[in-house]
């Protein structure tokens, strides 16, 4: 069933070339894009399932393995396809509902489709690379297509914010770039199976050097504090939907780069307390902008910032239980962060993101207050969701840990959540409990159509659902944590060839 591996890279792509053909025929281009995203998710369910027996590795081209292209769909990278492929699939939904609600949608910009099914597939490329030119490869298709969808509609705004995306995303592309012609330099590949034998016989301060650049480029991509001030300026400016899945998506495609780094190419813990130093400046750091914020764009931007800390929480303490509450954080971190801005997107249309000019809405949208309600205090911790069983994985693997630099980081991880829940507190006092703070200009709301409200709502039901099947998702991420501190199954499948 090796075949199935490289079609969440194929499908997307040749959907893309589709829907740009069909620039003229708007209906089309939604079929089109329906039906891949669709297919998409149902291939990456199947990846899912195959991937318990083993890694599924298939050489592209039928060149010998470490020569070609390699893509690898080990028990991480189908997780993180079905992940990305669900709430991408919800998005596309919303942003079709979002276009008919404003009656544009015989004519939508011709270009959104295609780039989104071009993001599509370089999220999915970077997360079945097996060597680390293809990662680059991988982040460059999506950052290319981000570029357009972040600028959607050309205004003064947008493009400005969209300025500073682009300056960040080349440079963490150009730090990237030094950091493999530096690991090509000293060890002559870059298939990251063959890495793991050739990189041992490098003297340490080299080996220090191309991680510590490594992890450099990847830490701009995730939004890892101090190299973070771009992503609240750039994110809350797009259209909801261009928002919420980067906020879902292209941050987590960072951490999901260091996690692979971290456990298959220097395990160890030799940055380990670097990772944890920045686990909790991103935690608090972030938390502080986002209580500080009187948008709930923003605010959620800074959240998504701040919540990046409890995933290198998990990944910097290097055990089995680290990793693996690392992982299950980020699957329920996709979901609720993209249902977030989801709804964020439903509140706009009631007339505004700012928590001054709102009130009233638990009375005059009572769906929309159901939608906001639980996203939002599954994302505090709140008992018994899964961010509170994400958040005590994460606690317990630091107490176990037992250094006292965890037991800091546990403590500013406490901080955080606390303050995470007054933020969205603020949010439903301010937004929904009090009374309206002002009427809107007539026209300034705008209603939301029923795909909007039902695409949002799928999202929340799979927030919920997350708590439902916490028990067998956490046994599948300590499996998966299991596997990526080995090593030897992603080896011994990649350098045989991909023989299953």
């Amino acid at each position: 069933m090796t075949w199935l591996v490289p079609l969440p890279v194929v499908m997307p792509l040749l959907g893309a070339a589709v829907t740009l053909l069909m620039f003229r025929r708007p209906r089309v281009q939604r079929a089109v894009s329906i039906a891949v995203m669709t297919s998409t998710l149902a291939v990456a369910a199947a990846l899912l399932a195959l991937s318990s027996a083993g890694p599924l590795v298939v050489a592209v081209g039928g060149w010998p393995v470490p020569l070609g292209i390699v893509l690898v769909a080990d028990r991480l990278a189908a997780l993180m396809l079905v992940v990305s492929s669900g709430v991408t699939l919800c998005v596309l939904l919303y942003s079709i509902g979002q276009r008919a609600a404003d009656g544009d949608e015989a004519a939508p910009l011709a270009v959104y489709y295609p780039a989104y099914l071009i993001l599509t597939a370089g999220v999915t490329n970077a997360f079945l690379a097996g060597d680390l030119f293809n990662l680059y490869v991988g982040f460059e298709i999506l950052l290319a297509a981000s570029y357009v969808l972040i600028t959607l509609g050309g205004t003064e705004t947008r493009v400005r914010a969209g300025t500073t995306y682009v300056v960040v995303s080349l440079l963490s592309s150009v730090i990237f770039l030094i950091g493999i012609g530096l690991v090509y330099a000293a060890t002559g590949s870059l298939n990251m199976a063959q890495l793991v034998a050739r990189l041992d016989a490098v003297p340490d301060g080299v080996r220090l050097l191309l991680q510590s650049m490594l992890l450099l480029a990847f830490g701009i991509k995730a939004a890892v504090f101090p190299l973070s001030a771009w992503l609240p300026d750039s994110y809350p400016t797009a259209p909801a939907p261009v928002t919420a899945v980067f906020a879902g998506l292209l941050t987590k495609v960072g951490v999901y780069a260091i996690i692979r780094v971290e456990t298959l190419l220097f395990p160890g813990g030799r940055m380990a307390d670097v990772l944890m130093v920045a686990a909790l400046a991103t935690l608090v750091v972030g938390i502080l902008g986002a209580i500080a914020q009187s948008g709930i764009k923003r605010m959620l931007s800074f959240i998504l910032v701040s919540h990046i800390g409890y995933l290198l929480f998990g990944i910097g303490l290097s055990s089995r239980a680290g990793i693996a509450a690392a992982v299950f954080y980020t699957v329920h971190h996709i979901v609720i962060l993209t249902t977030l801005f989801l709804v964020a997107g439903l509140i706009e249309r009631q007339g505004s993101t700012a928590m001054e000019r709102l009130g009233g809405l638990a009375r005059t949208a009572p769906v929309l207050g159901l939608l906001f309600f639980l996203p939002a205090f599954n994302l505090a911790g709140i008992p018994p969701f899964s961010g509170f069983i994400g958040k005590l994985g994460l606690m317990s693997a630091g107490v176990n840990e037992g250094s006292p630099l965890a037991y800091v980081v546990i403590a500013g991880a406490l901080l955080t959540s606390l303050l995470t829940l007054y933020a969205v507190g603020r949010v439903w006092n301010l937004a929904f409990w009090r009374a309206p703070a002002c009427a809107f200009p007539e026209g300034q709301s705008r209603p939301s159509s029923r795909l909007m409200l039902a695409a949002t709502t799928a999202l929340v039901v799979a927030g919920v659902a997350l708590t439902l099947v916490a028990g067998p998702l956490y046994d599948f991420s300590d499996a998966t944590a299991a596997e990526l501190l080995a090593r030897a199954p992603y080896v011994h499948a990649v350098l045989s060839g991909g023989a299953q």
